[in-house]
């Protein structure tokens, strides 16, 4: 009986992208845990179904220090290492899916590893293919074999023999998500949004380090489990974090909903007038606490929905205002510069 590892690599950070080739039953939509530290917004699982992905391998995947059931030295990235001069050679025919309604076509990498370290006590690569069902010729002996799909990776030991082909079916257990965030039904732009995975749930105590950083419409492939989603509409409070469940063989797809505008500030003389370049802008809460400095003509930020009290400083003059945002309402704010 082999020993299979399956592990997440916290240190792999990235996305691939996952086209679906089939389809199955749609899931019902739910809304998911969404107001991160109070701040408005939501998400929910559009669908969840079976696919047979076609995917990119997102970053080069070696295999962890040690593991409990086949303790691994560190493994070295780097050239490959020379095969040993062996004149018994054998066939190893290599391939994985998630389950056995959904092999996987593209997106493999797999690296052949010796069973014992070199002279320098470290592992490196024999052999690297990324065809999907690869075929090698290899010296008759004992081989660690690892793949990589996404963030999902697994290794065993295998036997070569010079009789017949050695035939191996690895079966990751992992699944797809894919993340776009709105504002009402308006789709947010790749480019003002940024998504962040984490392993667990959001409510879990202890501070975690992100596993990837994803763009909209991408797909990053994750070991099955929980996970929670960190989504952010520009750079400053629309924020939200939103709790899923990877199942092996689905692609998740999720849809962030912020509520929130982005907001323009403009500083002149009188309503509807130029506004009043070299601008010093403060934006904060009506409770005092900034959560925004900007300088520029018209500074645009997109803000969470909510009251805001604004200061603009120009030329040693101080001037303030208040505004409010509503969720989905683009819109430019005046401050009046009245000395």
């Amino acid at each position: 009986m082999r020993t299979a590892i399956i592990w997440l690599v916290a240190a792999g950070i990235g996305a691939a992208e996952l086209i679906t080739a089939t389809s199955g039953a749609v899931a019902q939509q739910q809304m998911l845990p969404g107001n991160g530290g109070g701040l408005p917004g939501s998400a929910n699982i559009g669908t969840s179904r079976s696919v047979s992905p076609q995917a990119q391998s997102i970053a080069p995947l070696y295999p962890p220090p040690t593991s409990p059931s086949m303790p691994i030295p560190m493994f070295t990235p780097g050239a490959l290492r020379d095969l040993p001069n062996s004149g018994a050679q054998g066939s190893l025919a290599l391939s994985a899916r998630f389950n056995k309604d959904a092999p996987i076509t593209s997106g493999l990498v797999w690296r052949i590893f010796p069973s014992r370290p070199d002279p320098n006590g470290s592992f490196r690569p024999l052999r690297e293919d990324r065809n999907p069902n690869p075929v090698m010729q290899l010296p008759v002996g004992d081989y660690i074999v690892h793949v990589s799909c996404g963030l999902a990776t697994m290794a065993h030991p295998v036997h070569v023999t010079h009789k017949d082909t050695t035939r191996e079916m690895f079966e990751l257990a992992a699944g797809g998500i894919k993340l776009e965030g709105r504002v009402g039904d308006v789709k947010i732009a790749s480019s003002a949004i940024s998504f962040e995975i984490y392993p667990g749930s959001q409510f879990e105590p202890g501070t975690k380090a992100a596993i990837a950083q994803v763009v909209t419409d991408d797909v990053v492939v994750v070991p099955e489990g929980s996970y929670y989603i960190v989504s952010n509409y520009g750079d400053t409070n629309a924020l939200v974090r939103s709790d899923i469940r990877v199942q092996t063989g689905k692609l998740t797809e999720v849809t962030v909903n912020h509520r929130a505008a982005l907001i323009g500030l403009k500083l002149v003389s009188e309503h509807g007038g130029d506004a009043i370049a070299n601008t010093n802008w403060s934006i904060s809460t009506p409770g005092g606490d900034v959560i925004k400095e900007a300088n520029g003509i018209v500074p645009r930020i997109v803000l969470a929905e909510g009251d805001y009290h604004v200061v603009a400083r120009n030329d040693s003059h101080t001037f303030q205002g208040d505004f409010k945002v509503v969720s989905g309402t683009d819109r430019e704010v005046e401050v009046l510069a009245t000395r």
